[in-house]
């Protein structure tokens, strides 16, 4: 545990250290002010394009968002179906199954990269480069345009305005993601990662039979993989495979990644919204949430499985059973929390064969709805959709309209609050229930009992909430979970940003009030505390019985046993 600690503390003063640049870099492609070195450029290449900067009002912006996103779904499943017929396949992969193509095309078109195959047996290099990561990038840039619209809700009075999607969406991806993404290449280059173009290596190993060698264009896939919070690897193994994360400094450079942008928005938001103290106090709510998940996470793994002392096992050394010895414990539990806080769902270690309840944490982080720093963008508006929650119920209690940055929080908003709050558990609490009753889902479980019906819950909650990890016992390229986890992700993402679409042009058509004695602060320790406690309730008032049927019930089998 020291070792964790000690990570966790050099962690956590890099990601700190990062916020500040960070925001300053986010802030004016928020605000649309940038810097004048670069307007006459963005002015030439909008124009260049046939595109403009004339703003949007919220329905505009989410009709364009969602026209984006199918055609994008549209064209990925087509590259799938059609790449056997390509170029750049030198190990001559044939089409992706129809079922496999559907749930992978949505799968990253809703930054989930949920998958359901073996990259290094499945897509070519094409498909991995002009299919994968473009929507790696695009994907990205949806969630961090629609966190802008939500900022410029909060920070503009009586405007039907909130933006232009598409020259949103060019700016980030542009003078954002792409920049960030070459620097993190070539540091993971620098580390071992693999990038190239060279056909698979075939070699005879020691016990005198062939094995074929994946090789690819990895670094440059891994870079926007972790930095937009994709995590779709480019093996099979993610994160855990040598080849995408060689060195223990990889492993640190990949976490801090993952967190890198949606840290940097909690301080370009106090930015655009000219208190720089509402965004600090964003980040340490998300921070105290963080440290308490990835802490508990370690303890648990630290504690190890008790059934091994019955065997005569030495389990002294913790639970390191699925867990690269590279990473041990300390790195194998921190990435975890980081990958599942983050809509991410890179992975080091199997989260499969955690404990009963250092599973149940990862789990439960993607069931608060991926807030705690979250994907990029969708971690800010969800955490500020929880904040705007906050001072309702602090306004119910003292008996004011509630009130936030100025803006009135009224009817219409609160009815867009809760079915961004209410979409995605009824799509997991749903899904798993259904999955869990006909045969097609039963038949997907490798494992009975309390288990199996966590590796399920685990499923359907990485699916709504866009993340993407898997508890992998479940066998989940079926016909079945195909179709139910695609709707799942689909519905994930796009059901979650209409409503926050639609709160963002609700708050930016109202006056902006000036504080009065009666405004209750929304930057210090008191409003952190209630903001900790709303998405904890929620959390615990959506998903505690389900959380009891898993790993709950296999925690409490497994010591008893003992």
């Amino acid at each position: 545990m020291t070792t964790f600690f000690w990570l966790l503390a050099l962690f956590m003063l890099l990601l700190t250290l990062s916020v500040r640049p960070m925001g300053a870099w986010l802030a004016p492609l928020a605000s649309g002010t940038l810097p004048g070195r670069w307007r006459a450029f963005d002015a030439a290449l909008l124009r260049r394009l046939g595109l403009n900067d004339a703003g949007m009002g919220w329905r505009d912006y989410t009709l364009a968002l969602l026209a984006f996103n199918v055609l994008g779904a549209v064209l990925l499943y087509a590259l799938q179906r059609l790449q056997g017929d390509l170029p750049l396949n030198p190990a001559a992969l044939g089409a992706v199954e129809a079922g496999s193509a559907f749930n992978t095309a949505v799968s990253f078109v809703a930054n989930t990269n949920w998958q359901g195959y073996a990259g290094e047996t499945t897509m070519s290099y094409l498909t991995q480069m002009v299919g994968l990561a473009v929507q790696n990038f695009l994907s990205a840039a949806t969630g961090i345009a629609v966190a802008f619209a939500l900022m410029r809700g909060f920070a503009r009075r009586e405007s039907g305005d909130i933006g232009n999607f598409w020259a949103d969406v060019l700016r980030i991806a542009l003078y954002l993601l792409l920049p960030l993404s070459v620097v993190l290449a070539l540091l993971l280059v620098s580390q071992g990662v693999l990038q190239n173009l060279s056909g698979y290596l075939g070699f005879d190993v020691l016990a005198g039979h062939g094995q074929t060698l994946a090789m690819g264009p990895v670094a440059s896939q891994e870079a926007i993989k972790l930095l937009g919070t994709n995590g779709g690897g480019f093996f099979n193994a993610n994160s855990a495979h040598p080849f995408e994360n060689p060195t223990e400094l990889s492993n640190l450079l990949q976490m801090l990644a993952i967190f890198l942008i949606p840290a940097g928005l909690c301080h370009a938001f106090g930015r655009v919204v000219g208190d720089r103290r509402q965004g600090w106090a964003i980040y340490i709510a998300m921070s105290v949430l963080f440290v308490v998940a990835a802490s508990a996470i370690a303890w648990f793994e630290a504690q190890g499985n008790p059934l091994l002392s019955v065997l005569g096992v030495d389990g002294s050394s913790g639970n390191l059973e699925g867990k690269d010895m590279r990473f041990g414990i300390a790195g194998s539990s921190l990435f975890a929390a980081v990958t599942t806080a983050a809509s991410c769902g890179a992975v080091n270690a199997m989260h499969d064969s955690f404990t009963a309840l250092g599973g149940m944490v990862p789990m439960l982080l993607m069931q608060l709805g991926e807030v705690v720093f979250g994907g990029v963008g969708s971690g800010l508006y969800g955490m500020l959709v929880f904040a705007v929650l906050a001072v309702f119920v602090a306004g119910l209690m003292v008996g004011r309209t509630p009130e936030y940055l100025g803006k009135k929080i009224e009817p219409f908003d609160m009815k867009m609050v809760a079915l961004t709050i209410l979409v995605t558990p009824l799509l997991v609490l749903a899904g798993t229930a259904v999955a869990v009753v006909v045969a097609p889902g039963l038949a997907g479980m490798a494992n009975p009992g309390a288990h199996g019906f966590s590796e399920v819950l685990y499923a359907f909650s990485s699916a709504a909430n866009n993340n993407g990890s898997a508890f992998a016992g479940l066998s989940a390229n079926t016909p079945f979970y195909n179709a139910m986890l695609g709707i799942a992700m689909w519905l994930g993402r796009f059901a979650v940003i209409v409503p926050v679409l639609a709160l963002a042009g609700s708050l930016a058509a109202k006056k902006r009030l000036a504080p009065t004695l009666g405004s209750m602060p929304t930057h210090d320790g008191l409003f952190i505390g209630l903001l900790i406690g709303s998405v904890l309730l929620v959390g615990a008032l959506t998903y505690l019985p389900a959380l009891a049927l898993g790993p709950v019930v296999e925690h409490l089998a497994i010591w008893a046993t003992h």
